[in-house]
């Protein structure tokens, strides 16, 4: 994997945080076996495309989440259906494909190692989606006049300019070439934010499908678990004419929908250690102090400059906690004293 693309340090082992009981068994599969009904009959359905009523997509989409044992609450805008439209989301789990669907059908870009996932894989071609060969860095420039095309022919793009899954309690920041592709089409951007919550109101990482999790044992952890939300918020749009360049956009978006243009939140495992955000999404270490600041903001602003010339996204270094300092043991702090007591006397004695 080259070392130029999106990724995220989340990990089922580490993030996720699930619960199974057999008691709910005769559920769960009754809720898969649903999910996968609506699957196969979005599947027939398919090739019929643009015959299909844009209220029976967002039927079909919420249909399905909802069927998975998720209930689905969206808040705020709505979003224009006369244009061209960028959809724009955080990316958490597969439930978010549907979940867009369910504010507008558009045309989903995706990596292209999805088109070679058994069924998925078939319905998302069938399904219009623009796929993206992330290897391929000089591709990158046509996949934007490919998604400038669909904008200016008044159809939906929806876009995780993350670039990858995070688990939902950690957050990536929007990459800006997409955005280029609004801005080249005159296409207003949607922005959406997604948070997944467990019956007592927290965030839940149940639905995170990230890491090497397979697809599979993703979709067992949502039908097994209890009590899950899907909050949808649809931000107010964002008119590309307002911003001067994509990453102005892009960080009017990321505004929104991560809290902060390019913030970059690590948090700790479900359960386990590690850093956690404080305010203004500055990094602490266990004990809740910061770390001592890392002097890289002149290397932060070369990769920044070079991202604007290439266009291709470039890694930006984050500041590690720095761990605190193991305590001395009893016999550790005697020694000490002892030689501080000696150290005295010869001083006193010349």
């Amino acid at each position: 994997m080259s070392v130029w693309l999106p990724s995220a340090p989340c990990t089922p082992r580490a993030c996720v945080r699930a619960t199974t009981s057999l008691a709910g068994l005769p559920r769960a599969v009754l809720r898969l076996t649903t999910v996968v009904v609506l699957v196969l009959a979005g599947v027939v359905l398919t090739p019929l495309g643009r015959w299909v009523p844009a209220r029976a997509v967002r039927w079909w989409s919420r249909a399905v989440v909802r069927g998975a044992g998720v209930r689905v609450r969206v808040t705020g805008a709505t979003a224009p259906t006369a244009t061209g439209l960028l959809l724009v989301a955080n990316h958490v789990s597969w439930l978010d494909i549907p979940l867009l669907a369910g504010v507008r059908p558009a045309r989903m870009l995706a990596k292209a190692e999805i088109r070679s996932w058994p069924v998925a894989g078939s319905l998302a071609a069938r399904g219009g989606v623009m796929f993206i060969d992330r290897d391929r860095l000089r591709a990158l420039p046509a996949t934007v006049a490919r998604i400038a095309d669909v904008l200016r022919a008044g159809r939906a793009v929806a876009v995780f300019p993350e670039g990858s899954t995070w688990c939902g309690r950690a957050q990536g920041r929007f990459r800006r070439a997409v955005f280029q592709a609004a801005l080249d089409a005159g296409a207003p951007v949607q922005p959406v934010r997604i948070v997944y919550r467990d019956r007592g109101g927290a965030a839940s990482t149940a639905p995170a499908f990230v890491g090497d999790d397979p697809l599979l044992a993703s979709v067992w952890r949502v039908v097994c678990a209890r009590g899950l939300v899907a909050e949808v918020e649809v931000l107010p749009v964002l008119a590309p004419g307002d911003h001067p360049d994509r990453r102005a956009l892009a960080a009017a978006a990321g505004a929104g929908v991560l809290g902060g243009p390019y913030e970059q939140r690590i948090l700790a495992p479900a359960g386990g250690h590690g850093a956690v955000s404080g305010p203004a999404g500055h990094l602490l270490d266990p004990g809740g102090q910061r770390p001592p600041r890392r002097r890289f903001g002149a290397g932060r602003d070369v990769l920044q400059a070079a991202e604007e010339r290439s266009g291709v996204p470039v890694p930006v270094p984050v500041a590690v906690p720095v761990p605190a300092p193991v305590p001395a043991s009893g016999r550790e702090r005697e020694l000490r004293q002892a030689a501080e007591t000696v150290g005295q006397v010869r001083a006193g004695g010349r």
